[in-house]
């Protein structure tokens, strides 16, 4: 009787870390993507970049990927599935499908969203017709200008501690893009927690041949999030593309920034509740 009580805790010794490693690389959280890929063939290649690095990443964090250019699946009963929405690029038109992620946010959902995902002009082919969406959600309302051509930019972290931020350096250099500017003032708004800008050593920033497209100073925030939701927006998302000789190569690509993609990948652990 002994030797058998002896060998159980033996082998219970054994077994039980194997257990907590395996019970450890179950525990996934599933993100699903939404995409359009239409016509910007700067975007189109960020999308597909996203999903091979997603997907990746996926395998070594342990979580589920799916991505998709039905936004019909943008609705309750598919939403109930996953942890964290993630909008590569443009954003839903159809109202049922806004209702359904509106919804889904007021509810304990999480987005992440990039670059072209927060762009509402009007007059344009995206207006600014939701206006949950893009004044209180993201908070920054419509596009106010870009740069051109698409360039890096040196990054000053604003908020150090935080979960996003706290693994990459107070200033590090992003990979090529296009940078938005933005009708409201993110600075104004209480509910909105600023964890990215531009640093005052990356003007002038873009090459023009237009002088409006070159930014010489100026406060540009890339990377914040709403204190009243679980969301996080990037405006990185906008690869280099060679229009000007008319090859349409690709001239670079978002997740070449270590730094970036370490940021990226804690910000999605982080809207799981599974932050490092």
């Amino acid at each position: 009787m002994p030797y058998t009580r002896y060998l159980v805790i033996v082998l219970l010794l054994f077994v039980l870390p194997f257990t907590r490693v395996t019970a450890q690389q179950k525990a996934k959280f599933n993100v699903i993507a939404f995409y359009t890929a239409k016509n910007d063939m700067a975007h189109i290649s960020f999308v597909h970049e996203a999903n091979r690095w997603f997907a990746k990443q996926a395998a070594i964090y342990h979580f589920r990927y799916d991505s998709t250019n039905d936004w019909n699946r943008l609705n309750a009963t598919e939403l109930s599935k996953y942890q964290v929405v993630v909008f590569l690029d443009t954003r839903p038109n159809d109202p049922a499908q806004r209702t359904a992620f509106e919804h889904y946010m007021r509810n304990g959902g999480a987005f992440l969203g990039f670059h072209f995902a927060g762009f509402a002009l009007t007059p344009s082919t995206y207006p600014q017709n939701w206006n949950w969406y893009h004044n209180e959600l993201l908070g920054s309302g419509q596009y106010a200008g870009n740069t051109w051509r698409p360039t890096a930019a040196v990054l000053r972290v604003e908020k150090k501690k935080h979960p996003v931020t706290r693994h990459v350096p107070v200033t590090f250099s992003s990979a090529p893009n296009e940078w938005y500017k933005w009708e409201k003032d993110l600075r104004q708004n209480p509910d909105i927690e600023i964890l990215l800008s531009i640093d005052s050593t990356s003007f002038p920033l873009g090459t023009g041949p237009k002088q409006h497209e070159i930014w010489r100073s100026g406060y540009y925030p890339v990377v914040w999030t709403n204190r009243k939701y679980k969301m996080l927006y990037l405006n990185m998302g906008h690869n280099d593309i060679d229009y000007e000789h008319g090859t349409n190569k690709e001239l670079s690509f978002t997740f070449d920034s270590k730094e970036q993609g370490k940021m990226i990948i804690d910000g999605l652990l982080w809207l799981a509740g599974r932050a490092r």
